[in-house]
């Protein structure tokens, strides 16, 4: 493990070339976190809780968070700037062993699980134009992920210029329909009354697990830290913006969402951004709103294939994966061959079905990981109290405790409301505990 005394070629081996600036590094943190869920969560939320004013607060406090989550990452990723970004974290807090799981659980179920559930969700959208069996739809998936998985096969700065395409265009979609909305001659159905019994705690509780998934996807930026320019600057200032706006579009598009229809059909809309369009786009607006979907789809798993495999590469490079997966390609400067098994992995899981199972699982995989990474900045806030630190987290030690004492109660709540799902994700987690004693033990010639 790196010491206080090492530099950074020390932490980072890898011959990945640094490319990104602050305009590529936000645009993966926007255009991976706004993703289809801003046109479905509202309304879940809606249903738990009786009010805007109880609706809003809930998005503003699931961004808060979110974003003391983030400027966490941001210390780390300025303090370990390498590929990998999250396993390397929880590797100089806790050793090779939970940093094994990391790499592990990710790479079975988390990323390519949430690639596949993208993928199969765009062949659903588009469905509302071509007609699409089971089969098609997901072959259509497959044929989606092996596009993005050539393009950022090809090379980072590819792959970057696709995500920073799709988040405009994103962004674009969904500025149309809140300018619409509001602009709406329609009366204004946007109330700020509301009650104390608005503020149900167990109902918020409810309505806060559902924004923390939709702000999920921020963490995804510390996967490729080892390939950005001026890291000092840019990781801080791209998690802090990105998660502070992606909270701003959530509130803002909530709104408007709720100045053209009461909380009540809010609650009761299966598909309230389609319905919204409808109401002040008039026929075309379901159109509209379908391809902005498509939009936000696409750019949410065009960042997950780009960011993910880096950390794969990471975990071979300490030999705690096989070997081949930190294969760096001679002309693209690419992990290919990561990018290569998680593209198949994926595919594999969309042409099955098995996705479904999988994207339950991976909710509380990935939040084990991120309570891991905010109590490992405290470790080593105490382990390496003299390592240089280019960005300290504000509001340290209150923000990074407060963080994971909700994370806490997001994953106890998670075993206790969604008991089947969580411990089979944390079964899964737990196993690999005896694959990493297995593979210590395995000859380095059997790790290729």
């Amino acid at each position: 493990m790196p010491t206080e005394d090492q530099t950074l070629a020390d932490i980072q081996r890898s011959d990945l070339p640094r490319q990104l600036g602050v305009w590529d590094a936000s645009s993966l943190v926007v255009g991976t976190v706004i993703g289809a869920g801003i046109f479905l969560v509202p309304s879940i939320m809606a249903r738990h809780l009786p009010s805007a004013t109880a609706i809003l607060a809930v998005w503003v406090v699931g961004g808060v968070l979110s974003y003391f989550g983030a400027l966490a990452y941001a210390e780390l990723g300025a303090m370990f700037p390498a590929t990998g970004g999250q396993y390397v974290f929880i590797r100089e807090a806790f050793g090779k062993p939970l940093a094994f799981l990391c790499g592990w659980t990710l790479f079975l179920v988390v990323m390519p699980g949430q690639i596949a559930a993208l993928a199969i969700g765009f062949a659903t959208y588009l469905g509302t134009f071509i007609y699409l069996n089971a089969i098609g739809a997901r072959l259509i998936a497959v044929g989606l992920i092996a596009i993005f998985t050539f393009v950022n096969y090809r090379g980072l700065k590819l792959g970057s210029l696709v995500q920073n395409v799709f988040t405009v265009l994103k962004l674009a979609g969904i500025a149309v329909l809140v300018t619409a909305a509001f602009l709406s001659r329609q009366p204004s159905q946007l109330h700020f009354a509301a009650t104390k019994s608005d503020f149900n705690p167990a109902q918020i509780g409810l309505a806060l697990a559902a924004a923390l998934v939709a702000y999920d996807g921020w963490n995804n930026l510390s996967f490729v830290n080892g390939e950005i320019l001026n890291t000092r600057r840019v990781i801080p200032r791209a998690l802090g913006l990105g998660v502070a706006f992606c909270a701003v579009v959530y509130v803002v598009v909530t709104s408007a969402y709720m100045r053209v229809l009461p909380v009540s059909d809010l609650a009761a809309s299966p598909h309230v951004g389609t319905e919204v369009a409808a109401h002040v786009l008039g026929a075309g607006g379901v159109v509209f709103l379908t391809i902005a979907i498509l939009i936000s789809i696409l750019g949410s798993t065009n960042g997950n294939v780009l960011a993910a495999p880096r950390l794969y590469f990471a975990q071979a490079e300490d030999g705690l994966f096989f070997s081949r997966f930190a294969t760096v390609h001679p002309r693209f400067k690419t992990p290919s061959f990561s990018i290569l098994m998680q593209g198949i992995w994926a595919s594999l899981l969309a042409l099955t079905g098995s996705y479904e199972l999988v994207v339950t699982y991976a909710i509380f995989c990935a939040w084990v990981f991120y309570l891991l990474v905010v109590v490992g900045l405290i470790v080593l806030r105490w382990k390496k109290p003299s390592y240089p630190r280019p960005y300290r987290m504000w509001g340290y030690p209150v923000t990074p405790l407060l963080f994971a004492a909700v994370t806490v109660w997001f994953l106890v709540n998670s075993l206790i409301g969604n008991p089947i799902p969580s411990y089979i994700g944390l079964a899964i987690l737990l196993a690999g505990i005896p694959v990493y004693l297995l593979w210590r033990r395995l000859p380095k010639t059997l790790n290729s």
